[in-house]
C-alpha cells in the first residue's frame, strides 16, 4: 500500500517535469530558430570591431524577408565544415544543446555579382576592390597587416557567383576568411550580429 501511495505521489511530479522540459526545448528551438541567439566571440579575427570574451545578440529574423548586405557583421557555418544532417545534428543546431558544428563570425565584404580583386598599392597597403573601385573600410584594424596574396589564395580578380558571398575579418592579418576557403553559400548563415551587450564597458549596436 505505501508503494502505491509513493507512485501516486510521483507521477504527477513526474508528469510536470516532463512538461516543463519539453516546453523549455520547444520555447528555446522557436526564439532561436526565428528570433535569435546568444553568441560569444572565442578569437581575435574580427578586432577591433569584436574582442575575445565579447557577447553578442544574433537576430534571425530578417533572413526570412531579406539577404546578408555588404557591412553586415554575420555568423555562418564556413563550407568546409561537413555539418551533420541528422535528426540529432539538426536538433542540436536549432536548440543549441550540445552542438558540435563550427560556426565563424566575419564581415560581408563582397556580394553576389561583385567583381572583387585584393590589391596591393605603392605604398604597400593592401586594399579591397570591388568593381574596380577600392572599398572603404574604416573598420579594419590594419590595411598594414594583411596577409599577402598569392596563387594559393582567393584574391581575384573574379566575379562572385549568385547566391556566393565573399567574407573577411577585420583583422585581416589575422583572419581564416573567404581568401583562405573561398566563397560562401548563402544557405550557410546562421544569423546576423546586430548588438554586443557584455562586456558593459563595450556595449554597442554593431
Amino acid at each position: 500500500m505505501e508503494i502505491e501511495k509513493i507512485k501516486k505521489e510521483i507521477k504527477p511530479f513526474l508528469k510536470e517535469t516532463i512538461d516543463t522540459i519539453v516546453f523549455v526545448v520547444v520555447m528555446v528551438t522557436i526564439i532561436r530558430f526565428f528570433i535569435g541567439e546568444i553568441r560569444w566571440i572565442p578569437s581575435g579575427s574580427m578586432r577591433p570591431t569584436l574582442i575575445e570574451g565579447d557577447r553578442i545578440f544574433v537576430e534571425r529574423f530578417s533572413r526570412f524577408y531579406s539577404t546578408p548586405k555588404r557591412g553586415d557583421i554575420m555568423v555562418f557555418y564556413p563550407p568546409f565544415v561537413e555539418l551533420d544532417e541528422s535528426a540529432g545534428g539538426i536538433f542540436r543546431r536549432l536548440t543549441g544543446f550540445f552542438c558540435k558544428d563550427i560556426a565563424y563570425i566575419k564581415r560581408v565584404v563582397g556580394m553576389p555579382g561583385d567583381k572583387l580583386e585584393i590589391k596591393r598599392n605603392s605604398r604597400g597597403r593592401y586594399f579591397v576592390y570591388i568593381n574596380n573601385k577600392p572599398l572603404e573600410e574604416d573598420y579594419i584594424l590594419s590595411d598594414f597587416d594583411s596577409i599577402p596574396c598569392d596563387d594559393k589564395m582567393y584574391c581575384g580578380p573574379f566575379i562572385i557567383p549568385q547566391g556566393q558571398y565573399f567574407m573577411m575579418g577585420d583583422n585581416r592579418g589575422n583572419s581564416q576568411d573567404s581568401r583562405f576557403w573561398g566563397f560562401l553559400p548563402e544557405d550557410r548563415f546562421v544569423g546576423k550580429a546586430v548588438f554586443l551587450f557584455w562586456p558593459l564597458t563595450r556595449m554597442k549596436v554593431l
